[in-house]
């Protein structure tokens, strides 16, 4: 949960917006935060990205592991449809 310690570098709109294309678009399946800040268009304080990485991690959009991040949102609606349809085993 977010605490209020962290709410001193709270993310503006554009700054979270920027992280997840950033991760969205990335061409390899995990990113490490490092390699993610290289990648950004513009620099983003340390503490400002974890805020944004745990509510992306919160929101089911990545997932952060020991080996990095990866983006596992997905937008399909056919995926979607076929979820709801499906039979579980």
């Amino acid at each position: 949960m977010l605490s209020r310690n962290k709410m001193e570098h709270a993310p503006t709109l554009n700054t979270v917006l920027m992280v997840e294309e950033a991760l969205k678009n990335m061409n390899e399946s995990v990113i490490t935060i490092a390699e993610l800040k290289r990648k950004l268009p513009k620099q983003v304080n340390h503490n400002t990205l974890m805020v944004i990485l745990e509510y992306l991690e919160q929101s089911n959009k990545i997932l952060v592991t020991l080996k990095g991040i990866t983006w596992v949102h997905n937008t399909n609606q056919n995926l979607r449809k076929a979820i709801a349809r499906g039979m579980e085993l």
